[in-house]
């Protein structure tokens, strides 16, 4: 009973790397600390929960927090682990703490009972995925990293993935047997009076240990108030506070860069460029588009006009008053015109103006030769008809000659 933590509930989970480098028998130890571990803590569905994660390549939950709450039964399902025996995924173990075990669901417990979160990280080996921004990104949430090596552990990469102060959470030991003297380091660490454990504090947001006092904090994108109690969300898109070049958009304490209308985001994500609005799909002119810096504006073809509307056109009447250059008649040709003159007028060789049409009473030699040879054959028409009447004149009194004489006789 005296080994026990009484003044500190805790929902704490443990990831244990059982990689292709870990051997079996030492495997075996890190499950002797598992089960040390859990002697010292008070266990319980009110005080301290425990959930235990395996991993390598993949990784396991072997049991979340709201599965087990007596010693007993977590110490039994600790003995039935198994190593998986490939890779070292640290980042991705951390992250599946996070999505999958700090959850209410999965058993933790809801954020207004101030109830610490807390990862011990025990690993012999260096990550082989980024575990930097995955442990960063987990202490933002409030989950509090501890990290333990053995023996081939990369110092650089427990460093990275603890919290600070790192020399409260960084520990190292030379092999698997001597794990076991980690359990009173980490019993002086639980054990010690912590009033932001205990939820006696009065901070909105993050209540930070000093010692037998307490500090408050708040969330990234909150900054504290005067009362040093409360906190308020910071606006990063206040003026100096943000890269963006034209848009600021605030978003749950951070930001994101956005552009006028127009003007489409560069790939830095913070400056824009104007956009050619007049690229097919993007405008909505019936002819001809003009861009004009990320805008544009709609206009014709020679011969037509922009209508009301300002995006469709309608063919020109060439021949309307002031239009046209025609002196006297305009005659419209499609998109185009001509000039024609009134009747007694004739056009110009200037195609625009008229002249009055001169009537000549004078016969050229062509018409004078036509006339000529009408003229001849109407007078050997004539000829003709006189002579063939003077013979039907001397035919007919022959006739009655003829018919005289034979009365006669």
């Amino acid at each position: 009973t005296g080994t026990t933590c009484k003044n500190q509930p805790l929902d704490l989970v443990f990831i244990v790397d059982s990689s292709r480098s870990v051997r079996p028998e030492e495997f075996e130890k890190v499950k002797v600390f598992l089960s040390k571990m859990i002697d010292t803590l008070d266990v319980g569905e009110r005080t301290t929960r425990v959930a235990v994660m395996n991993y390598a390549s993949t990784v396991k939950v072997e049991f979340p927090l709201r599965t087990y709450f007596d010693k007993a039964s977590m110490k039994e399902a600790v003995s039935r682990i198994e190593p998986l025996s490939a890779g070292t995924m640290t980042g991705l173990a951390i992250q599946t703490a996070v999505d999958e075990v700090f959850t209410e669901e999965m058993g933790t417990r809801p954020a207004n009972f101030n109830i610490p979160k807390v990862v011990i990280v025990v690993t012999d080996g260096r990550p082989q995925d980024r575990v930097q921004d995955v442990a960063a990104s987990a202490q933002a949430a409030g989950i509090e990293i501890y990290a333990v090596g053995v023996d081939r552990a990369d110092m650089q990469s427990l460093r990275i993935m603890a919290s600070e102060p790192l020399d409260e959470h960084v520990f190292y030991v030379e092999t698997y047997g001597v794990i076991e003297k980690l359990t009173s380091k980490f019993r002086e660490t639980f054990c010690a009076a912590n009033v932001c454990a205990l939820g006696t504090h009065d901070c909105q947001q993050v209540c930070v240990s000093d010692g037998g006092s307490y500090l408050c904090d708040c969330y990234q994108g909150y900054t504290l108030n005067p009362d040093k109690r409360t906190c308020s969300a910071v606006d990063p898109c206040a003026p100096g506070r943000h890269e963006c070049e034209q848009v600021c958009v605030s978003n749950n304490g951070s930001y994101v860069c956005e552009c006028y209308e127009g003007h489409s985001l560069n790939p830095d994500k913070k400056t824009c460029s104007a956009m050619d609005m007049c690229t097919p799909g993007r405008h909505d002119c019936a002819q001809v588009c003009l861009s004009n810096d990320g805008s544009y504006r709609c206009d014709c073809f020679e011969g037509y006009t922009l209508n009301p509307d300002k995006k469709t056109c309608s063919a020109v009447d060439m021949c309307a008053p002031g239009r046209h250059d025609c002196e006297q008649v305009c005659v419209r040709d499609d998109l185009f015109y001509t000039c024609d003159c009134y009747q007694g007028y004739t056009l110009n060789p200037d195609k625009k103006t008229c002249s009055r049409a001169i009537t000549s009473s004078l016969v050229t030699t062509e018409e004078s030769c036509k006339c000529e040879a009408i003229a001849a054959l109407q007078d050997s028409v004539t000829s003709h008809l006189e002579a063939l009447s003077a013979k039907y004149i001397l035919f007919l009194t022959s006739c009655r000659r003829i018919k005289a004489d034979s009365r006669l006789s």
